[in-house]
């Protein structure tokens, strides 16, 4: 109902508020700013490239030259909407749910979750754990991602815990119908998989529901664009209870949801959907595995996507042994590689660098992971662009 989560809002008023704004460092202050704390993550990463970088990268369906298919950036602003609007009828902070909604998909790599599972792939063989984009969202705004100072020093985004926690808490598979977030005030980084923990904050679990249903509608339109899905819409309209003559309608999947939710949520359920629409979610998802994420048009692109990243990861890991040689072979893509090493690592760092030390150029497995990092912040396009260079002569 209407105000119904706003004593649970991100406020002063919040027994968890000092929680939810700390930051590892004190963001510099210019004297004169009238933005929240929250305001200011939310700016902090929409004026970052890797905030940029998100139009040119995978939501499902790969596809640079259709200008109407989903992209990760067009699937942010959507979660940004729905997640606006619950928090605005509930009495939520606003302000935070949008600021954790621009950056939740922040971690993710070329070519979508199949991009994902590939550099999953590379990792667990070279480094011994797992790549999962929650995750890495988090290391990317705590570690990789920088912005300019007013002194002109490059510095750490340093967002509040609140973002960072709606960062790698936003996992969107709910499979009960209550979701409440946590109470403890935990360390981030003792995530050890995706949906681990509740989000520690009732906006961080608005976000994570936007998420689930921004995705659910939009999948099922772009499939229908694309032309995947006409010998199931029979079923659709079933599982939707449409006629033959009713649109099939994303707007109107979003619409219905949203009141559903805000209308059945409170403090002491939790968010909460009506039984009728949970099930409706649940058949929506199976749909959309069964004939869109398995169908079998998606089987080409995954394999040349796991030919692109395996062969950019691999050159670029041959050039920790031998330097020259491969720098000889493949000069301009290891001057960009280098360019952005001089970052992170400890060894002839640029000098208006005043961001963490990430990388000991010493250790095989800290160049390996550096890899990783690198070419999960590429666009599909760059990526692209570098296989083309490495196999080209």
């Amino acid at each position: 109902m209407k105000n119904s989560l706003i004593n649970q809002s991100a406020t002063e008023k919040n027994s968890k508020w000092n929680n939810m704004i700390k930051r590892e460092n004190e963001l510099y202050s210019r004297g004169n700013d009238i933005r929240s704390e929250f305001e200011r993550d939310y700016t902090r990463i929409i004026h970052s490239l890797a905030f940029r970088r998100m139009k040119h990268k995978t939501q499902v369906f790969f596809s640079p030259s259709n200008d109407h298919i989903c992209t990760r950036m067009e699937h942010i602003i959507l979660v940004e909407s729905i997640s606006n609007t619950i928090a605005e009828y509930l009495g939520l902070n606003a302000k935070l749910t949008k600021a954790i909604a621009m950056s939740h998909d922040i971690g993710h790599s070329p070519f979508g979750h199949q991009g994902e599972k590939i550099l999953s792939e590379i990792s667990r063989e070279d480094i011994g754990k797992t790549f999962w984009h929650e995750k890495n969202g988090l290391e990317m705004v705590d570690k990789i991602i920088l912005l300019e100072d007013d002194k002109q020093h490059l510095q750490n985004l340093n967002l509040t815990y609140a973002v960072k926690d709606g960062i790698i808490s936003h996992c969107g598979e709910i499979d009960e119908n209550s979701l409440k977030p946590r109470e403890e005030y935990i360390d981030l980084y003792d995530y050890n998989f995706p949906n681990q923990f509740n989000p520690y904050t009732w906006e961080g679990c608005t976000v994570k529901i936007a998420d689930k249903i921004a995705y659910l509608g939009r999948d099922i339109q772009d499939a229908i664009t694309i032309g995947i899905l006409d010998k199931h819409l029979k079923e659709l309209r079933d599982i939707m209870n449409l006629s033959e003559n009713d649109a099939i309608n994303n707007t109107i999947i979003i619409n219905n949801l949203v009141y559903d939710l805000c209308e059945n949520s409170n403090e002491n359920v939790g968010f909460k959907f009506s039984n009728k629409s949970f099930e409706f979610i649940k058949n929506l998802k199976d749909f959309n595995y069964k004939y869109i994420y398995k169908d079998e048009r998606l089987q080409p692109s995954t394999e040349y996507f796991e030919i692109i990243l395996k062969t950019i990861y691999n050159t670029l890991k041959k050039y920790y042994k031998n330097k020259e040689h491969i720098k000889k072979l493949y000069p301009e893509i290891i001057k960009d590689f280098e360019k952005w090493l001089k970052l992170y690592w400890n060894h002839d760092r640029y000098s208006d660098c005043e961001n963490k030390v990430i990388f000991n150029i010493e250790k095989e497995q800290d160049f390996y992971q550096a890899i990783i990092y690198y070419i999960s912040g590429m666009t599909d396009n760059y990526a692209i662009d570098t296989y083309n260079k490495i196999i080209s002569f």
